[in-house]
Order: C-alpha cells, then sequence, then structure tokens
C-alpha cells in the first residue's frame, strides 16, 4: 500500500509524541541508541562516550535530554562550567568529581549536585570498571536548563 506524503508526515508526527520505551541491554545500552564519542570537537577530555536516550536529536518534544556517560578507566569529562545546573547519580563503580577547587571521590548510589556556573569534572583514574552515567537536562525558563545524570564507574 502506498502512503501519501501527508500520511507519512503524519505517522512521524506521531511517532514523536507517542510515549515510548527503550529497552535496555545488560551491556549498558538501549534499543534504537547508539554510543557515540562524548564531543565532536577535540578538547580535554579522553575515554568519554555517551548515548542521547530521550530529548536532543532523537525529535521528541520533551523540554528535557536524558543522556548515558561512560568514562573509561583512566578517563575524564572535560573541565567545564555552564548556565545549567546538573544531578548526577552513580550508578556503577567509583571515580573523582571536581566541584570548582574542590575533589571528592564518588561511587554506587552517591547524588551529586552542580550548581550553575560551577567548575565540574568526572574522572576514572583507576577504574577496574568504567564510569557510567544518565542525564536529563531540562528547560524550565528562557535558557534555565536542569540536568541528571547517572554516571556508572568501572
Amino acid at each position: 500500500m502506498k502512503v501519501g506524503k501527508t500520511e507519512q508526515s503524519m505517522v512521524a508526527e506521531n511517532e514523536m509524541t507517542q510515549s515510548k520505551i527503550l529497552r535496555y541491554h545488560d551491556d549498558y545500552s538501549w534499543d534504537e541508541r547508539a554510543r557515540r564519542i562524548y564531543k565532536d570537537e577535540d578538547g580535554n577530555w579522553k575515554g568519554v562516550t555517551r548515548t542521547s536516550l530521550i530529548g536532543g536529536s532523537d525529535g521528541l518534544p520533551v523540554p528535557f535530554h536524558l543522556r548515558y556517560f561512560e568514562v573509561e578507566a583512566g578517563g575524564f569529562s572535560t573541565l567545564e562550567k555552564h548556565e545549567h545546573q546538573h544531578v548526577v547519580v552513580i550508578v556503577r563503580g567509583c571515580g573523582q568529581v571536581t566541584l570548582g577547587s574542590r575533589q571528592a571521590p564518588v561511587g554506587y548510589g552517591d547524588v551529586v549536585y552542580i550548581a550553575p556556573w560551577e567548575a565540574h569534572q568526572f574522572c576514572n583514574p583507576d577504574g577496574p570498571e568504567p564510569l557510567r552515567s544518565e542525564e536529563h537536562t531540562s528547560e524550565l525558563q528562557s535558557h534555565v536548563r536542569i540536568s541528571y545524570a547517572v554516571f556508572c564507574l568501572k
């Protein structure tokens, strides 16, 4: 059966507004989602991957992003600061977080709040597992975003 352009557009739009389930796999992957390098540009980071789960490039009309990160043993995220805040939950392993001028160990079950404009970085200096995470970013007002992340350190 041939579907007209209008019907194809309606089907695509309907798929983006329907509730959905992304099935999780034991290898820290999800159906329909690809693991990618942490950032497209070169920078001061090493051994980090990210998987966009909800929001952003998938086209779902949600006011947040949910992402999953992994930091390999010996790896680290960019030391950065920005307008939006984060909440990070460690779901596997252990590592280290930098918050401003402070450094602290983090491990399974720990929750880290990162205030707006606070310099922050996640490191996995010793392994033996990668640091893994999910991140949720929400645009609440014009330029205010909140991020929630779940990191797993291996």
